[in-house]
């Protein structure tokens, strides 16, 4: 393929895209990016730049705007789910298959469609622990302008990848991949947020015993300093001044791994806690509650 040729295919790309790809006016400032997400109406776009719950409008790429309303929200994925009634939409084509060194497209449409060239640099996760969860990530090279968070990632011939974000990493640019953004998606569907692990406790970071630490494999776990009454780990016995170092299987040794052993499958399940107490190993059963 000569250069012509490659420059033809890419402008063909954004055009595909492009259709199912609209303006979202959620906040004060420069309008953010949307993807048609189903037939329905849904549309999904970055939590970040939805700053109001009411007033939503989307353009779409006809330049029809339309009311819309906020179906829910994740600020953990950063990930925000609208819907609009009564529209004529064309839903994005998606695909699950990219690799590292790919040609990549961002798409933004803050106002007229806008798009800018990468390659994916690589693909990765989860990320779990600092305000953010992610099953998945995609890292582009890609140059985020003003406005294109929430907006496609699509392959090199026109099928979303991924939803862009220019606030999921500081000076990188990441992509939340379609299916990782569909069950997020599910969730807002039914309960307008993702459910996630809660246990109703309070923790620290210590150090474990030289003999303890052989025994569990790490050398770190978390003591419990307060037990919330009521809750889960009340409920299941865990008492205040035991040492958590397991969670479903997963070892907790800081409250970052905590968090990721509380992910939403865990939510109304029984798991294993795995404590150290009175410098003993033991396994007791706990139900995670949803997070309030």
């Amino acid at each position: 393929m000569n250069l012509v040729e490659y420059s033809e295919a890419l402008a063909a790309a954004v055009e595909r895209a492009g259709k199912s790809t609209v303006s979202v006016d959620a906040r004060g400032r420069v309008p953010a990016t949307g993807v048609v997400w189903s037939a329905a109406g849904e549309i999904l776009t970055a939590d970040h730049v939805v700053q109001r719950d009411d007033d939503l409008g989307v353009v779409l790429p006809d330049g029809q705007r339309m009311m819309a309303k906020l179906v829910g929200r994740d600020p953990h994925s950063d990930l925000a789910l609208l819907k609009v009634d009564g529209a004529a939409l064309t839903t994005a084509e998606f695909s699950g298959e990219y690799k590292v060194g790919h040609v990549a497209l961002a798409l933004g449409r803050p106002d007229d469609l806008q798009a800018s060239v990468s390659h994916i640099v690589s693909i990765g996760g989860p990320v779990r622990g600092g305000h953010r969860y992610l099953e998945a990530y995609i890292q582009t090279d890609v140059t985020m302008f003003p406005g294109f968070s929430g907006g496609p990632l699509v392959d090199a011939s026109g099928r979303v990848i991924g939803v862009n974000s220019s606030a999921l990493a500081r000076g990188a640019s990441l992509a939340v991949p379609v299916a990782a953004a569909d069950k997020v998606v599910a969730a807002l569907r039914q309960y307008g947020r993702v459910q996630r692990g809660y246990l109703g406790i309070s923790t620290q970071p210590v150090a474990l015993a030289e003999a303890v630490a052989g025994q569990v494999g790490q050398t770190s776990g978390l003591m419990i300093i307060t037990v919330e009454a009521d809750g889960p780990a009340a409920k299941a016995g865990i008492l205040q001044g035991d040492v958590l170092v397991g969670l479903g299987g997963q070892p907790v040794t800081d409250i970052d791994s905590l968090q990721g052993a509380l992910g939403p499958d865990t939510v109304g399940k029984n798991v294993s806690a795995r404590l150290v107490r009175g410098g003993q190993v033991q396994e007791i059963s706990v139900t995670v509650a949803p997070r309030p």
